[in-house]
């Protein structure tokens, strides 16, 4: 079998033009844009075909953004506005098109299913707000903690929702009934990210403990492995579209590249060896046109990133 060998890394770009720490990045694998928020509350878009043009405002709001969703199928941007609520855009029109009240917390994380008519909110004071997808009106109040849910991850076959939280837990919900499944006691400080593995396999979660963890779905979430991956917190985990490797970013400043399937090491992208970011790295998306991943950072910068893969056998 072919096992994947260090991936090449070209530094393409740095966007610019955040006043702050940029702390949201969402887009469409299939398409060319990328969007970002953060803390100054503008909400950006930027072309990853072309990361030499500047980015363009799609909205700006009064409180710091820490979440963005991309409804491809709908051409909405949905935005978590900290202690506000819930807005969606419309980009083709570029105006709002809904904006439902939360309790007034910090919106960590947000997901969308269509397949349920659902979006799913991680709030700040520990509740998980679900709403309807067409409408955006809230339909349930799910209070699980009293400390913040940071990171959601849905499993569409097996209809469970892994919620993150910086109790250090982390809570599988039946995303149909909202009831607790199993809940996952390993790490030992809030869990910031969470994401199944392309095959469903395996859940994986890191955060603060700067541990990442491997969870077998089949085995009732076993824990099947836990590696020391950086020097300080995991801020989020995301895997490539082809799902052959795996991308980890953290406060210690730097990108992590893995073999998804082995979790082996292939490459560590910072300052030192690719003039990457210099402060903390604080999520990642990966586009699957031409394999770039964009990164941002408390730097207020976006970083494009080619990466070129090769197999050996």
């Amino acid at each position: 079998m072919a096992s994947l060998v260090r991936p090449q890394v070209q530094k393409l770009a740095t966007l610019s033009g955040h006043r702050d720490c940029v702390y949201a990045l969402s887009g469409a694998v299939g398409e060319a844009v990328v969007y970002s928020a953060g803390t100054d509350g503008f909400v950006v878009s930027w072309n990853v075909d072309d990361p030499t043009q500047d980015g363009e405002l799609v909205a700006r709001v009064e409180n710091s953004v820490y979440a963005l969703r991309h409804v491809p199928e709908r051409q909405w941007l949905l935005i978590g506005h900290n202690f506000q609520g819930l807005q969606a855009i419309d980009l083709t029109a570029r105006q709002l098109v809904h904006a439902t009240a939360l309790p007034p917390a910090a919106i960590f994380d947000i997901l969308y299913s269509a397949s349920r008519e659902r979006v799913y909110v991680a709030l700040g004071n520990g509740t998980l707000a679900v709403l309807h997808a067409h409408d955006l009106r809230l339909l349930h109040l799910v209070p699980l903690t009293d400390k913040s849910l940071r990171c959601l991850a849905l499993h569409e076959e097996r209809n469970e929702l892994a919620i993150g939280s910086s109790d250090t837990q982390v809570y599988v919900l039946d995303a149909h009934t909202l009831t607790v499944r199993h809940t996952l006691a390993a790490a030992t400080n809030s869990v910031f990210t969470a994401a199944y593995s392309p095959d469903g396999r395996f859940l994986l979660t890191a955060g603060r403990d700067a541990h990442l963890r491997r969870w077998d779905v089949a085995a009732g979430y076993k824990e099947e492995s836990s590696i020391v991956a950086h020097l300080f917190a995991i801020n989020h985990l995301a895997f490539s579209p082809d799902g052959q490797l795996l991308a980890t970013c953290s406060m210690d400043k730097s990108i992590k590249l893995w073999d998804a399937d082995s979790l082996r090491l292939l490459r560590v992208v910072d300052r030192a060896r690719y003039a990457g970011h210099g402060t903390s790295v604080n999520k990642l998306f990966w586009s699957g046109r031409q394999n770039r991943l964009v990164s941002c950072s408390d730097d207020r910068s976006l970083v494009v990133w080619q990466l070129t893969l090769s197999n050996e056998q």
